[in-house]
């Protein structure tokens, strides 16, 4: 059996395009990393130990943790293979999640933190700037080894920035440094500072970028993804087969989420009705505020591709696994205790093995929809992988065609 090392062909020479899309969350990126090393496992078992994530999916989209996640998925070691195994990115989270985020112990530390959110950031952000800088080191958006796409939010001009692979050869000023769009991506209201960055071109044009956490955009963004491969379908690009409006069901999309509040232990409006800002920005170790648009963002993304592949008859071709019964410190994305960060990981090893659910359209809650479990999907996900990668190589002149066992 060959390694999987042959570059992923273009969608054209296959039958699907393949995507996948992680939520923002913070600390609770440890949940989607624990879904994806679980599926590279998978992966290896039929293409062999070599075998990576960013070999089998044409776009890999992230938001927040899931955009830092997105970048050390894709970025090439000097080797030219992913920087990061899946399974090495849940031990990062656990290493260095309680340096980005230090727990106060001290008495009347929750005061404290209000306090400092409202004059400043609760986090300076330094120890996870020079972790991202390290790591990433000058790779640009161009390098990586698979398309991205990562959203952030230019706060000076209040409108959305959409850092994407398919950009860059037509907008140079777009190939920043992957270390500045992750921090950017990550740069979450409240908790860490914006991030200021310039890039320029051959020609010497400079652009500046004044961005915050792509969560104020879209939380969620497999809608994202999807919209960049449309776009450049409409524009002919020649990586992609001619589509029909009926072909969309073509698109395989693994959507993982990072956690949503348990329902009955969310928010009661006769109780938030009397909150002031204070109580917005702090309330039983959680910022209200910022939940809600994060959680509203990724729910509508949810509900409209639900939608989509129901009217389209493709359920099985959109995977979303999400856990929506978190309580307590788990519901945080700061707080990294060993204890909270060390729960995040069963509770990512307990969605493995509960049923596929999908989101009820009337309700917006997720229901068991098959007896299958996630687990299972994942497996069988691994196998429709392998077969389209494979597909594309015996199909295209500059594919390599690998065995299979």
């Amino acid at each position: 059996m060959e390694s999987p090392n042959t570059p992923l062909q273009p969608p054209t020479f296959g039958n699907l395009i393949t995507i996948l899309s992680i939520d923002g969350g913070g600390i609770r990126g440890i949940i989607p990393a624990t879904i994806l090393s679980f599926l590279e496992a998978e992966l290896q078992k039929v293409d062999g130990e070599e075998a990576r994530l960013a070999d089998y999916f044409d776009v890999v989209a992230g938001t927040s943790t899931g955009g830092l996640v997105t970048a050390m998925l894709t970025a090439p070691n000097k080797q030219g293979r992913p920087l990061f195994a899946a399974n090495e990115i849940k031990d990062f989270y656990l290493e260095h999640c309680p340096k980005i985020f230090p727990q106060d112990k001290f008495p009347f530390s929750s005061a404290k933190n209000l306090l400092k959110s409202l004059t400043g950031p609760k986090y300076d952000g330094y120890y996870l700037h020079q972790l991202i800088k390290e790591k990433l080191g000058e790779t640009r958006l161009h390098q990586t080894l698979t398309n991205i796409v990562i959203p952030t939010f230019d706060i000076k001009h209040l409108q959305p920035t959409i850092f994407t692979t398919y950009e860059v050869e037509n907008r140079p000023l777009k190939n920043a440094l992957l270390a500045d769009i992750s921090i950017s991506t990550s740069a979450a209201p409240t908790y860490l500072p914006a991030h200021h960055f310039q890039t320029q071109d051959s020609t010497g044009n400079v652009k500046e970028f004044h961005l915050i956490d792509g969560g104020v955009a879209a939380n969620n963004p497999a809608l994202l993804a999807i919209g960049e491969v449309t776009k450049e379908i409409t524009k002919g690009n020649t990586d992609f087969f001619p589509i029909k409006p009926n072909d969309y069901a073509r698109f395989l999309v693994l959507s993982l989420g990072t956690g949503d509040r348990k329902v009955d232990k969310a928010f009661d409006a006769r109780e938030c009705a009397g909150w002031g800002m204070l109580s917005w920005l702090a309330h039983n170790n959680c910022t209200p505020i910022i939940d809600a648009f994060t959680q509203a963002s990724s729910d509508m993304v949810d509900l409209h591709l639900s939608t989509v592949f129901q009217a389209l008859h493709s359920e099985p071709n959109y995977i979303r696994i999400q856990d929506d019964t978190l309580t307590g410190d788990a519901c945080s994305v700061d707080i990294a205790t060993e204890e909270n960060l060390s729960n995040l990981v069963k509770i990512g090893e307990r969605l493995l093995k509960k049923p596929v659910s999908r989101v009820n359209l009337e309700t917006g809650c997720n229901e068991d929809a098959y007896e299958t479990t996630n687990e299972e999907a994942l497996i069988k996900l691994a196998r429709i992988l392998s077969k389209e990668k494979t597909l594309r190589d015996i199909r295209s002149p500059h594919g390599k065609t690998r065995k299979t066992s």
